[in-house]
C-alpha cells in the first residue's frame, strides 16, 4: 500500500457572521472534496499538545507521526535542516522574519510577502553589518529566514509575530524567562535591524512603489538540534517525500528521512502552482510509499484575514489539487490510501492558528465509506473515526487502527 497525505495548512476556520455563520470551508464549492468525502471515513484531531504553542511545525510534526513534546525543538532548526545549514550541538537557531513596523507597530508578520531575490539583498547586508563570529544569518524563502547564535541561551520567550499583527513592538519584544543575555542581544539585533533596514536601498523602492517595507528582523522559536528518528525506524516506511514552497516542511522531512521534491512556481501563496504540486504528487507514488503534499496557501490567507481569498484557495485545491488526484485514483483504485486534514485552523477574524482540533477524512481501498457526505468542521464529528488524539492519526493512516 501507498500513502498520500494532501495537507491543506491553515484550512479550517471558524464561522463568520457575513457568511451567515458558515466557514470559508461551508461557504467554499468543494465538490470534489466532498466526492473523497463520500469514499472516506471522517474524524477529528488533535494535532498540538497542550503544552505547546499551535504553530504549523508542531501540528505537521505531530501528522508525520512525532511525539511532539518529545522531539519538538523549535521552528528555526526545522528551517536550518531544510536550507543545509550546519548546526553544532550549541548553536541557539531561530526562525527570522522580515517584518514591517510603522509607527512603532508591527504592520505584518511577511514584508507585504517580499521576494526571495530582495531578501538576499537584505540579508546580506544583515550579515555585513551585524553578523559576526557569534551571530549569522541565513537566506530563506521570502521573508522567512533563520538566525543562529552561538551559545545562546534558550530561556526566551519569543513571540511569533503573525500573532500580534497590529500590536506596538515594544510591548511583544523577546523576554527572559531568567535571567540570561541572549534577549539583551536579540532586543539589540532588532533595533539595530531596523536602524539599518529602513533605509535599505529595497526598502526605497518599495516605498516608491506603495510596497510594505521589510525593516526590521523578528526572531522567534529557538531551539537546539532535535535528535529525531526516522519515520522508517518508527513505522518502517521504505521511502516517501515532501511537496511543500516552505522551509519547515522540506526540514522537518528532511530530518525524518524523507526526500525533498520542489516544483517549480510553488510559492506558499494564493498564486502558487497548484496543479504542478499535483501532478508532483502523482508522479511520486510511482517511486515512493509515502507522499506528503502541503499547501500554504489557506494559512496565508487566514492571517491577511481575507475571507474571499480563503475561500479562493479551498476551491482551487478542490478543482486543481484533489480533482486530479481523485482521476488517477480512479484509473488504480487499489493503489493508495488518501489522508486529507488541514494542520491546524487559522481564523479569518483572529488572523491566527488555534489550537481546536482539525477536521480529516481517510480514503482506504477496499474499506466501505462512513455516513458523512460533506467535508467541514462539524459534519466530520459524525464521522466512523470519531476523536483521535496526536500521533494516533499516523497510525491509523497507516494500519487502519489507532
Amino acid at each position: 500500500m501507498k500513502y498520500l497525505v494532501i495537507l491543506a495548512d491553515g484550512f479550517a476556520d471558524e464561522p463568520i457572521a457575513r457568511l451567515n455563520g458558515q466557514t470559508p470551508m461551508m461557504a467554499a464549492q468543494t465538490p470534489n472534496i466532498d466526492k473523497l468525502c463520500q469514499m472516506s471515513q471522517c474524524g477529528y484531531l488533535k494535532t498540538v499538545p497542550d503544552s505547546l504553542h499551535p504553530g504549523s511545525e508542531v501540528a505537521n510534526m505531530t501528522i508525520m507521526g512525532y511525539d511532539a513534546e518529545k522531539y519538538y525543538q523549535g521552528r528555526g532548526v526545522l528551517e536550518a535542516a531544510a536550507l543545509g545549514i550546519d548546526i553544532e550541538a550549541s548553536d541557539l537557531v531561530f526562525r527570522c522574519n522580515l517584518v514591517s513596523v510603522e509607527q512603532a507597530k508591527l504592520l505584518n508578520h511577511s514584508a507585504g510577502h517580499i521576494t526571495t531575490d530582495e531578501a538576499q539583498e537584505l540579508i546580506d547586508s544583515l550579515n555585513e553589518q551585524l553578523g559576526d563570529e557569534r551571530v549569522r544569518f541565513y537566506t530563506g524563502v521570502s521573508y522567512r529566514h533563520v538566525m543562529v547564535i552561538k551559545g545562546g541561551d534558550t530561556g526566551v520567550n519569543c513571540t511569533p509575530p503573525h500573532d500580534v499583527p497590529g500590536e506596538y513592538v515594544e510591548t511583544v519584544l523577546p523576554k527572559p524567562m531568567e535571567s540570561n543575555d541572549t534577549v539583551k542581544l536579540l532586543r539589540q539585533l532588532m533595533f539595530a535591524s531596523n536602524e539599518l533596514l529602513s533605509n535599505h536601498p529595497v526598502n526605497v523602492k518599495r516605498k516608491n512603489k506603495g510596497q510594505a517595507q521589510a525593516n526590521m528582523i523578528w526572531p522567534w522559536s529557538p531551539g537546539f538540534k532535535p535528535a529525531m528518528p526516522s519515520l522508517k525506524e518508527l513505522y518502517d516506511l521504505e521511502k516517501g517525500v515532501v511537496i511543500s514552497a516552505v522551509d519547515l516542511i522540506h526540514g522537518l522531512g528532511k530530518l525524518g528521512g524523507l526526500q525533498s521534491i520542489f516544483v517549480d512556481g510553488a510559492t506558499g501563496l494564493y498564486d502558487t502552482n497548484y496543479a504542478g504540486k499535483a501532478q508532483a504528487a502523482i508522479k511520486a507514488l510511482d517511486d515512493n510509499e509515502y507522499v506528503f503534499l502541503h499547501i500554504e496557501a489557506p494559512d496565508e490567507a487566514g492571517h491577511e484575514g481575507d475571507v474571499e481569498l480563503k475561500i479562493k484557495t479551498l476551491e482551487d485545491i478542490d478543482q486543481k489539487v484533489v480533482k486530479p488526484v481523485l482521476e488517477h485514483l480512479a484509473s488504480d483504485p487499489e493503489t493508495f490510501s488518501i489522508a486529507f486534514l488541514p494542520d491546524h485552523p487559522t481564523p479569518c477574524e483572529k488572523r491566527t492558528h488555534t489550537r481546536d482540533h482539525v477536521p480529516f477524512m481517510i480514503h482506504r481501498p477496499g474499506v466501505a465509506a462512513d455516513a458523512v457526505d460533506v467535508y467541514n468542521e462539524t459534519s466530520v464529528k459524525k464521522g466512523a473515526y470519531g476523536f483521535v488524539d496526536q500521533t494516533d492519526f499516523m497510525k491509523l493512516f497507516l494500519s487502519g487502527k489507532k
